[in-house]
């Protein structure tokens, strides 16, 4: 076993100019798992036909396998590979749409991610009856008062399904899943759980969480997304997105069988449905036998991992906040996950028209990426101007210094565009900066 931060940078692709401390929206993944995904596309290009037809389906049902063992599905067939979550969250939500009727509603937290909340709002488009209902949710905000919102919504007549997080994306906070999947089965309200950030971040149990459906990716080559899908409910879902071989037409007499042209599958039929779903390339669902075994024999396990990662992100968060002079939101329990949001010393900027309010987090962005060699989210939230922080195995305490440090000269040069803005310090106590804005000294303690 390797000891986790700097001696793990050389396993992960990065240049030495650069520092990865957003793990949180694409992912990353060591060259050993690289290795093993070169390794499969190779053998799919040596023998298309042999690969696909005859030895990719057993490949794919390991790999469910080791995803079903990781989060205690209760059973291997509840457990689907799709691309993304995006495209998991379209299935599920364009099956269930299929069956509305006029009056329905789907609740959605405030906090969903871009992305999914544009499904429900295509589906409302397409769907007249449909009714989307949204939970603001604005931090900072006590459990309680989360799961009071949640409630009243879900307990309004006609709501057939919620989407919510395990940890929101932007901004980025735990969420009470388990309390809220127990209020919709008491509600009678399908529960559709975006883990996006919940597998190899959180611990997860599907037997006791037990929500209707739920999609994650893993520390995985891009892309592939864990679908889970309890028994109870996959005779919801008729087909696949884009639907393919393995639906099964409703028989219409006189009409010809649609032949199959893949050879016969043993898994049920929905498990069928997601097992080829077009011609793509399959390989990264290959790969999850070899990123479970590289983060048990390399990284000491799934629980030294999250550790790691949730402890780096809290402390990490912490020193840049008060390099900043700001602070870190969120309550504790909120906070029990690799990423943390942090207050940029900026105010005021509820007083900038709205095109320049939007112009301030992609400037920020651009500027991290472009001069400094980070990438790192900013959102404006409830009047607040937010930065999202990454920790994984690769990273260090250091590693978070030299971003904090970046930040403040962010903040200084974005406040020389815009004087409306104020900024709330330029002295951390930890570090000075000089007039020239590129210079640091440090403060002795």
């Amino acid at each position: 076993m390797s000891t986790l931060g700097k001696p793990l940078l050389s396993h992960f692709p990065f240049p030495a100019t650069s520092i990865n401390i957003n793990n949180g929206s694409f992912g990353s993944y060591p060259t050993q798992i690289r290795d093993a995904l070169n390794s499969y596309q190779q053998q799919t290009d040596a023998e298309p036909d042999i690969f696909i037809r005859y030895k990719l389906p057993a490949l794919i049902d390991r790999s469910r396998a080791a995803v079903a063992s990781l989060i205690n599905a209760r059973s291997v067939d509840d457990v689907v590979l799709v691309p993304n979550v995006t495209t998991g969250v379209n299935t599920i939500l364009w099956n269930l749409s299929l069956n509305f009727s006029a009056g329905d509603k789907i609740v959605y937290l405030g906090t969903t991610y871009g992305s999914c909340e544009k499904i429900i709002d295509f589906i409302g488009e397409y769907s007249s009856s449909v009714e989307a209902v949204r939970v603001d949710i604005q931090y900072p905000i006590s459990k309680a008062a989360i799961l009071q919102k949640f409630q009243h919504a879900i307990s309004q007549p006609g709501v057939r399904v919620t989407l919510f997080d395990t940890v929101s994306s932007m901004p980025a906070f735990c969420l009470p899943c388990e309390e809220m999947v127990a209020l919709c089965r008491q509600y009678n309200v399908l529960s559709l759980v975006d883990g996006a950030h919940g597998i190899g971040c959180i611990p997860l149990d599907m037997q006791r969480l037990d929500a209707d459906f739920f999609g994650r990716w893993l520390f995985m080559p891009r892309s592939c997304a864990a679908l889970h899908i309890p028994a109870r409910n996959q005779h919801l879902i008729r087909s696949s997105l884009p639907t393919s071989h393995g639906y099964i037409p409703i028989h219409k007499p006189g009409k010809p069988v649609i032949k199959n042209p893949l050879p016969v599958s043993k898994n049920p039929a929905f498990v069928q449905l997601f097992e080829f779903v077009g011609t793509l390339d399959y390989t990264p669902y290959l790969c999850v036998p070899d990123a479970l075994r590289y983060r048990q024999e390399i990284c000491g396990g799934e629980e030294v991992i999250m550790r790691y990662c949730i402890d780096l992100a809290q402390r990490g968060s912490e020193l840049v906040a008060q390099m900043l002079g700001t602070e870190v939101l969120g309550e504790q329990w909120q906070r029990e996950c690799p990423m943390a949001m942090v207050r940029l010393p900026i105010d005021n900027v509820s007083g900038l028209s709205e095109t320049r309010q939007a112009e301030i987090g992609p400037w920020i962005e651009k500027e991290g990426a472009e001069v400094h060699g980070f990438f790192a989210p900013v959102i404006l939230h409830n009047e607040n101007l937010l930065v999202r922080l990454s920790a994984q195995v690769y990273l260090t305490l250091q590693d978070f210094e030299s971003v904090g440090r970046a930040l403040v000269i962010s903040a200084v040069g974005l406040l020389m565009r815009d004087t409306h803005c104020a900024l709330w310090t330029l002295d951390s106590g930890l570090w000075t900066l000089d007039p020239g804005l590129r210079k640091w000294s440090h403060v002795e303690q």
